[in-house]
C-alpha cells in the first residue's frame, strides 16, 4: 500500500498485476489499482481533475489528464472517504505511476492533492536498486 497525504486528504493506493488480462508474447501487461481517498480535514472537499505521469520499464513516458475519476467528480464531507478502482496496461513488465488531483473546498479554492508514486510490478519479480 502506497500513501500519500497532502492538506490532510490522504490517498493510499494498492496496484495488483491482472495475468488474466495480459499477454507478455504480445508485450501486454495490465494492472489495476484500488485508490482510497480519505478527506481528514475539517473542510469539504470535491474531486474535480485528475493527473497521471505514467513511466514504463524503458522510461517511456504518458500524461493522462481528465475529469474527475472513473466518470465521477466525488464530494467529500469531512470524514469521509472514496474509493474505486482503475487500471494500467503496459508494454513492458514494470512501471512507476504518480500524480494528483485538484480539488476545491467549500471556499472555491483550488488545490492539488498528491497520488503517491507507486510501483507496477510482476509477482515474484526480483527487484534490483541501482
Amino acid at each position: 500500500m502506497y500513501r500519500a497525504i497532502t492538506r490532510n486528504i490522504e490517498v493510499s493506493v494498492e496496484p495488483f498485476y491482472l495475468e488474466e488480462r495480459s499477454d507478455p508474447e504480445e508485450n501486454r501487461y495490465v494492472w489495476a489499482y484500488r485508490v482510497t481517498i480519505a478527506n481528514q480535514s475539517d473542510d469539504f472537499v470535491q474531486l474535480l481533475s485528475r493527473y497521471w505521469h505514467i513511466t514504463d520499464a524503458l522510461g517511456r513516458v504518458e500524461e493522462v489528464r481528465g475529469a474527475g475519476v472513473v466518470g465521477e467528480q466525488p464530494e467529500l464531507n469531512p470524514g469521509d472517504s472514496y474509493q474505486y478502482m482503475s487500471g494500467c496496461p503496459l508494454t513492458t513488465p514494470s512501471g512507476i505511476m504518480v500524480g494528483r488531483y485538484t480539488m476545491r473546498n467549500e471556499r472555491d479554492e483550488l488545490f492539488d492533492v498528491d497520488i503517491p508514486a507507486f510501483s507496477l510490478d510482476l509477482p515474484d519479480t526480483s527487484r534490483t536498486v541501482n
